[in-house]
């Protein structure tokens, strides 16, 4: 029998590419998704979604109900293997705390390494170790450290979470982040916070987004591949609405593989960094799942799910041993492009943002189609995941702006 993989959440943005990737090599596949929230992936005809409690709602009636799927899958009554594999932060922390019985293992960051990917001071630390440049950074609790922090360093500065998973009274609290050019701006983040969780307090730097993307196994990284973000769908910071290949420099990689090797990282990874304007390079964050932009990755012939799948099945696989791809490939995810417009129209919300994109340049940019470019969330025989993405893409950013 096949191995059947389970994969969660379904709302996470490299959902369907993951699910094209393992169904191509010949897995099984079914999903966990957030019970009464909509997904492109819910119109997949390649999987199945068991809705369970959402994190942000109750985190221990999530486990329950993950658990709940696990043996649902297992009642099915087939002998192959059976995964459990991570998409996104919050299932990252779930299914580091799953029970693993009957067949069942993690395709995901477990231990060490899943306290490393959900914490930010830990990769911090692990960067600069490995040679990166990080940026000075301060976890703030409450409104007196922001106030020094910001009295030590000059404006602008970024507000963010502290904790990839801020967990606050049994559930998973959602925190924007906040960009401050003045003492102004700062009072006004400061009261949304509220002090509701921990904040990282660092100088605001701007420059482009970079991603470094590999496959860990036990001698050493494989499948190395990079990109660049061409836009993103808010100016201000988000996840990437077009991005272009790259290669990866020699000094790059190099830190990379020394992160990797002092962390004992496994499996697949993104190393998120951010050039300035001046060139230099500074680490941002180190994803321990699938990324966004792994359409990007997988229209390079690159299929990190799959292979991540593999390796986690057996250390010994030679899955990922391939030359680098080519870089100048550009992937574009219709939804974000359109939201990307309203962002650029709609302005800065922060005066620290000295260099918004013109909404005519822009448009051009956007509009501007050509031949070779791939598209986010797009197969044939799928056509439905496409158009759903798209959609729930403008719907949820144009009901969130209006809230």
């Amino acid at each position: 029998m096949s191995p059947t993989i389970l994969i969660g959440f379904a709302e996470a943005a490299a959902a369907p590419e993951v699910v094209w990737s393992l169904v191509d090599e010949g897995f099984r596949v079914a999903a966990v998704a957030r019970k009464g929230r909509p997904s492109a992936l819910r119109h997949s005809r390649h999987v199945v979604c068991h809705e369970i409690c959402p994190p942000e709602v109750d985190l221990q009636k999530s486990l329950s109900d993950l658990h709940a799927v696990m043996a649902r899958i297992e009642g099915e009554g087939d002998d192959g293997q059976r995964i459990l594999f991570p998409l996104d932060d919050q299932a990252v922390w779930l299914a580091s705390r799953a029970k693993l019985e009957d067949g069942w293992f993690l395709a995901g960051p477990q231990g060490t390494q899943a306290d490393l990917a959900l914490n930010k001071c830990q990769q911090f630390q692990a960067a600069r170790e490995a040679g990166f440049d990080v940026p000075r950074t301060m976890i703030a609790r409450n409104r007196n450290d922001v106030l020094t922090f910001s009295a030590e360093e000059s404006f602008p500065i970024i507000l963010k979470a502290a904790e990839c998973v801020p967990v606050r009274q049994g559930r998973v609290h959602n925190c924007r982040k906040w960009i401050c050019a003045n003492p102004q701006e700062l009072e006004s983040a400061t009261k949304e916070w509220a002090e509701r969780v921990p904040l990282l307090t660092q100088p605001f730097i701007e420059g482009t987004g970079e991603g470094i993307f590999g496959l860990a196994a036990p001698e050493g990284v494989r499948a190395w591949s990079a990109h660049r973000r061409l836009r993103m769908m808010n100016p201000q910071g988000s996840g990437s609405s077009a991005c272009i290949s790259q290669s990866v420099s020699e000094d790059l990689k190099h830190k990379v593989e020394v992160l990797v090797k002092r962390t004992g990282w496994s499996g697949v990874f993104m190393v998120e960094l951010l050039r300035d304007h001046d060139g230099k390079v500074w680490f941002v964050e180190l994803n321990g799942r699938p990324w966004g932009s792994m359409a990007l990755s997988r229209r390079q012939g690159l299929d990190y799910p799959a292979w991540h799948v593999r390796l986690a099945m057996d250390e010994q696989s030679s899955v990922g041993t391939v030359a680098s791809p080519a870089p100048g490939l550009v992937c574009r995810h219709v939804g974000r492009e359109f939201m990307h417009l309203l962002f650029v129209l709609r302005g800065a919300k922060s005066k620290a943002l000295r260099n918004w994109p013109s909404f005519w340049k822009t448009m051009g940019e956007v509009i501007g189609l050509h031949r070779g470019d791939g598209y986010y969330n797009w197969r044939r025989d799928d056509p439905k995941v496409f158009f759903a993405d798209c959609y729930y893409t403008v719907h949820d950013n144009l009901f969130k702006a209006r809230n």
